[in-house]
């Protein structure tokens, strides 16, 4: 897929202040460097500096508008230090793209608290920090829209990945709420639900469901989504909900997956 970032004017979100959170790697990348191409600025807050400013360099040379701010978005303090930076730099946030997260894979009765407790802190905390952070600018402003990452495992249920799932499952369900709790202040919000990505995280799922006995060579993955997905399709996605053109779209799950989620 092509990574240009040619700068275009009248973009689907010129004049639009975006904050990407885990905007540095993957699916969180390329979201910025197409958010920036389609007219945002961009705020990427990332705890990967080397990652995060050589994307902020990519955009600029484009002549896009781009700034990074390490962040550990599980942190209030950090999260509320960054939207102050953001708001310093560009203005009222009015579009938030709430990418940051991992994953473990691991059976549930092997997963540890310590586990339990990091993805929960980078797959939940992250959105809700950073959602509660931007929402009360938004309604001040008149709306704006949210765009969290979720999982096709939000819904579907994986052996290896229980924990992982369930976080995906709250993200899912924080969107859900969010667009129903603010739909009368003008906030839209909804979530991205990826199948397999070709990102260091999806592909290091992969090998490690190898390691542990499933086999997801290139047959299986094209009997459940036809091929492994590129992050620029998922990101491509969260245009579509963050721009105009998802102005009737409210709390849905949009499935990046070839349907595979629909196949069952």
């Amino acid at each position: 897929m092509p990574n240009s970032t040619a700068s275009f004017s009248g973009g689907r979100l010129a004049d639009r202040v975006a904050v990407i959170t885990g905007g540095a790697g993957g699916m969180g990348r390329a979201a910025s460097l197409l958010f920036a191409r389609e007219g945002a600025k961009v705020a990427i807050l990332d705890i990967q500096p080397g990652a995060g400013r050589e994307t902020v360099a990519e955009i600029e040379a484009a002549g896009g508008v781009a700034i990074f701010i390490e962040t550990d978005v599980t942190k209030v303090a950090a999260v509320t230090a960054a939207v102050e930076q953001v708001n310093a730099t560009f203005g009222g946030i009015d579009t938030l793209f709430s990418h940051a997260g991992t994953l473990i894979v691991k059976p549930l009765h092997e997963t540890t608290d310590a586990d339990y407790d990091r993805l929960m802190d980078i797959n939940v905390r992250t959105s809700f920090n950073i959602c509660r952070a931007v929402i009360p600018q938004m309604v001040s402003n008149g709306g704006g829209s949210i765009v969290i990452t979720s999982s096709i495992g939000g819904e579907k249920g994986f052996a290896l990945e229980s924990v992982y799932c369930m976080t995906k499952g709250a993200v899912l369900q924080l969107a859900r709420s969010i667009a129903v709790e603010y739909r009368d202040a003008g906030i839209r919000c909804n979530a991205v639900c990826p199948g397999f990505v070709k990102t260091a995280h999806g592909l290091t799922e992969i090998e490690q469901l190898d390691g542990l006995g499933q086999k997801w060579n290139d047959a299986d993955l094209a009997a459940v989504q036809g091929r492994i997905c590129e992050p620029e399709e998922v990101a491509n996605a969260a245009l579509f909900l963050a721009s105009k053109e998802a102005s009737f779209v409210n709390g849905t799950a949009l499935y990046v997956d070839n349907g595979w989620y629909a196949k069952g």
